[in-house]
């Protein structure tokens, strides 16, 4: 850090003991003006023990003759000590009287206190800077009471700074250097990502819950957050691990890509699915249900296997955490609770790729392990909802699509609660004003290029061409760094148009990751040269050290509030998905393929012409009708008998269903011979108890 009036420079060096739980910082203070006796340099520490603000207790103490800073909250504690003497130490709580607007308002610490019990407390020092010739180490220690804090700080200062940190350094290296090599191109536009990208996915695994990742060790806006908002981002989010796990592998960091497959395997619900997000101890945090959460460990299995990463017991080891989700993804699809922005139900394009993936990816593994009526129930689910994703989520004719000068285009999500999911309306997170409803055709992102990714639909097909026009005209937003894609129209998640932080509401802003996206879509299309300039994008838009934002700034420079167009805004940084999504993009443009596309769908549904063979109904997928020539499948929890007709109960026929897994049960009605406009009527009895369901359910055929 260098003083704006150019008087002097501080410069710092971190890293934590491996051997004791401490962050040490070596500090050297060069006076560029005058002398060391000119200056006071004073540490200000601030502890947030138990992850609160508030309710810490601090004191100045002392251990076996070295004086220490001391806090507490509940069963942790800290303590802070330095290689430096000090001329003066207080600690007080933090407000109008602090440490902070002492030395503000007199350049030196003049109120002295030695205890400030149980609020947010502020411990404050001056370093005897003379008296260490401007260089000194400080170490901040931790343990489960003072005294352990205070003999692990003290301990982690015997030893020379240079020796920690080369020890600290040592297992870095080492797995650096088994890493894959991914060159990044060279040009001048921004610094070199790869290696900090590994770093921070590898950082945000857990060291004491091995394989656990969390999102982000920051918190989004977290200077504007106090003890109410405890998860931020410090919390697993199985979508996220997926995607950090993935890009570990692209980086050949096997081993740590099947530690968070075993962190995975038990987290996961008896019912197959994983929690919205949850603590490192497996307790879900918030209760929503995201499809893809559940289909993405399938995909990270399969991706293992074809990668020879699986691990010595291969695809068997993972088998029965895969068996469970596929089935809890075709029982509960293809609509989901909340798509990938944790705002809306309904029918995402993005959802559903990664699901029908997901259900083609088991099949193949039902079929390695001689289950073939599972690995066929789960396929036709997959063909059926492939067919239909354009009756749920496409739009033609409409008035933006008059305006974009296109036939029609990919929804952001398909209402779920209207008879055609395009005409039906999806609430509006986020924003101001009162306005809390946008129709389902009004509203774009770039998830529908997941159909490309996930190998669903051609980079070329017309309606991709015509959907990217529309985002493009929509979302881009060109920044001095690059462009940036919004997730969505109306998005109100990122800082007010004056800067001031998301409060609830706001305007979203551009993420590089979605940059990141769009690369792989355009390697999909055949243009390495714009996915190549978006990875350039992308580091253009890291912040200090290499870390990459969850969202940049794309509007004018506020300076006062260190916004800068094109740069990191106050979102989350690290974003270690957005890292993940860098990495896979080096490996897939030095592949030339798209590194984490699974073969099964292009083989599927690219390069041959599928024709579904069923229409899949469950209850949580009560389609209202069913193609013509087509079995109708009822897929049902519990065994039961199967009582249907099609002349209004003039007759009825009673089929018996058979189990393919727990918890799927399937009966399939003799129904390819009926044409447009008859209509299945059919209700069940339940085998368990013998009771009826009291309810007749209708399917027409169209």
């Amino acid at each position: 850090n260098t003083c704006n009036q150019g008087r002097y420079v501080i410069e710092k060096r971190i890293c934590t003991s491996p051997e004791y739980d401490v962050v040490l910082q070596q500090v050297r203070f060069t006076p560029l003006i005058g002398s060391l006796a000119d200056y006071t340099l004073t540490l200000v520490l601030s502890p947030h023990l138990g992850n609160h603000g508030a309710g810490n207790t601090g004191w100045l103490g002392r251990q076996k003759g070295d004086d220490v800073f001391l806090a507490q909250r509940d069963r942790y504690a800290l303590a802070a000590a330095s290689t430096a003497d000090w001329v003066r130490r207080t600690v007080g709580f933090a407000g109008p009287e602090d440490a902070w607007h002492d030395l503000q308002a007199n350049g030196r610490l003049t109120r002295i206190y030695d205890r400030a019990e149980n609020g947010n407390v502020a411990l404050a020092g001056e370093i005897d800077l003379a008296g260490c010739g401007g260089e000194f180490v400080l170490a901040i220690g931790f343990g489960g009471d003072p005294e352990t804090a205070a003999l692990h700080a003290r301990a982690a200062l015997a030893d020379p700074y240079d020796d920690v940190e080369r020890r600290y350094a040592a297992p870095w290296q080492r797995w650096q250097d088994g890493l894959v090599a991914l060159d990044e191109p060279a040009d001048s536009a921004g610094r070199p990502l790869y290696r900090s990208s590994a770093a921070v996915m590898k950082s945000h695994l857990s060291m004491n819950c091995d394989g656990g990742a969390i999102a982000s060790l920051s918190v989004p806006w977290g200077s504007s957050k106090g003890d109410g908002d405890l998860g931020g981002y410090h919390l697993v989010w199985p979508r996220d691990m997926v995607e950090t796990a993935s890009g570990l592998l692209a980086i050949g960091a096997h081993e740590d890509m099947r530690a968070m497959l075993r962190f995975l395997a038990v987290t996961q619900e008896q019912d197959g699915h994983w929690p919205q997000n949850m603590w490192l101890n497996g307790t879900a945090y918030w209760n929503g249900i995201q499809l893809d959460e559940t289909a993405f460990p399938i995909l990270l299995v399969d991706l293992a296997v074809r990668e020879g990463a699986a691990g010595t017991g291969g695809a068997a080891t993972w088998w029965d955490m895969v068996r469970r989700a596929a089935v809890y993804v075709a029982m509960h699809g293809p609509q989901t609770g909340q798509d990938r922005w944790e705002e809306d139900g309904g029918y995402s394009p993005f959802t559903i790729a990664v699901a029908i993936s997901g259900l083609l990816a088991a099949a193949d593994l039902a079929d390695r392990f001689d289950q073939p009526a599972l690995a066929g129930w789960l396929r036709d689910t997959a063909d059926d909802w492939n067919s239909a994703i354009e009756q749920w989520t496409y739009a033609a004719g409409t008035p933006l699509a008059d305006r974009c000068g296109v036939r029609g285009y990919y929804l952001r999500i398909g209402s779920a609660n209207a008879a055609a999911p395009s005409l039906g309306v999806v609430d509006l997170k986020n924003r101001g004003g009162g306005r809390t409803k946008i129709a389902a055709v009004d509203m774009v992102s770039g998830d529908a290029l997941a159909l490309v990714r996930f190998g669903l639909r051609d980079a070329h097909d017309p309606r991709i061409l015509d959907t990217i026009r529309v985002i493009d005209a929509l979302l881009l937003t060109e920044t001095r760094n690059g462009p940036a894609w919004h997730r969505y129209n109306e998005d109100g998640y990122g800082e007010h148009e004056d800067g001031s932080p998301f409060d609830g509401t706001g305007v979203g802003r551009g993420w590089p990751l979605l940059a990141g996206e769009r690369a792989h879509y355009e390697l999909a299309a055949g243009n390495g040269t714009e996915a190549l300039r978006l990875a350039a994008a992308m580091r253009r838009q890291a912040g200090i050290g290499g870390f990459l934002p969850e969202q940049v700034w794309d509007a004018a420079d506020i300076p006062d509030l260190e916004l800068f167009n094109g740069g990191p805004s106050g979102s989350a940084m690290p974003l270690v998905w957005a890292h993940a999504e860098y990495t896979k993009l080096l490996r897939s443009l030095r592949d030339g393929r798209i590194f984490d596309q699974p073969p099964q769908t292009a083989a599927r549904y690219l390069s041959q012409v599928n024709r579904p063979r069923i229409a899949a109904w469950s209850f949580a997928h009560q389609q209202p009708t069913m193609a013509a020539g087509r079995t109708l499948r009822l897929d049902l929890p519990r065994p039961a008998t199967v009582r249907w007709t099609t002349d209004a109960w003039a007759t009825s026929a009673d089929t018996a269903t058979s189990v393919i897994a727990r918890g799927a049960n399937m009966a399939a009605l003799a129904t390819t011979g009926l044409g447009p406009g008859r209509t299945v009527e059919f209700t069940f009895q339940w085998l368990d108890d013998g009771t009826w369901e009291g309810t007749n359910f209708q399917m027409a055929v169209a």
